[in-house]
């Protein structure tokens, strides 16, 4: 349970069907705020079994990866106090080394954030309300095996700075999370695998995995009144991997 509050307040999750973004948008219910959560599916009921995780939660369908969705998608509000950036796509077994997949990933991981960022500008600027990106210490440490997902993460902490500097005069405060390995879907390539995973939590000092409510928690810290002269900044949070 939280102690932070937010009751009044209108959150938008981008990515928020499921892992760390499903997590930010139910702690940010929890502690009061009206939270609208994007997906690529045409509704909750799509999901099946894991449809539970949308209790609370307003749904649209977004399809992130292509300009003219966003631009055209109406999610239903008249204002806005926090917008999450957390979607994020990985291919694995080498296939970010061509050249569609490198762009394809790219557009999620970094294009179609700049395109949620300037979409909701004007209402967070009324507001003087917050962005909080989503990225990861692939954007820090060499990822061999992602290319687009290393460089697109980086591009995005990078970004964050941007426009933590550049939207700063306009009321907005931009600030960004990176995860270490954190046990999601997305991560069930190292998770699943004991081996795998017994060589990666050997290279982190705390011995353990990330929960998704860990990074919710940070999430609900900068977007709350404590991290109100916090500006560019991406908070690593990864069990003291990349110390």
């Amino acid at each position: 349970m939280t102690s932070f509050d937010f009751t009044g307040k209108n959150v938008v999750v981008v990515g928020g069907s499921g892992g760390i973004g499903n997590s930010i948008a139910r702690m940010f219910h929890e502690a009061g705020a009206s939270v609208l959560i994007t997906g690529t599916r045409e509704s909750p009921e799509d999901y099946g079994p894991e449809a539970d995780r949308f209790e609370g939660l307003t749904y649209s369908r977004l399809i992130i990866s292509d300009d003219a969705s966003v631009q055209q998608w109406d999610p239903g509000i008249s204002s806005l106090d926090t917008l999450v950036l957390s979607q994020g796509l990985v291919q694995y077994r080498r296939r970010e080394f061509e050249a569609d997949i490198f762009r394809q990933v790219v557009d999620v991981n970094l294009n179609s954030v700049m395109n949620c960022a300037v979409k909701f500008k004007p209402l967070l600027s009324a507001s003087g309300g917050t962005i909080i990106t989503v990225s990861s210490v692939g954007g820090i440490k060499a990822t061999i095996g992602n290319p687009a997902y290393a460089a697109s993460k980086a591009g995005l902490i990078h970004l964050t700075r941007v426009l933590g500097a550049a939207w700063a005069a306009d009321g907005i405060r931009v600030n960004g999370i990176a995860p270490g390995l954190i046990r999601t879907k997305m991560t069930t390539v190292t998770t699943d695998d004991p081996k795998r995973l017994a060589a990666r939590l050997e290279s982190i000092p705390l011995k353990r995995l990330g929960t998704p409510e860990e990074m919710a928690a940070i999430a609900l810290f900068l977007a709350s009144p404590m991290a109100s002269y916090i500006i560019g900044h991406t908070i690593v949070a990864d069990g003291g991997r990349t110390a």
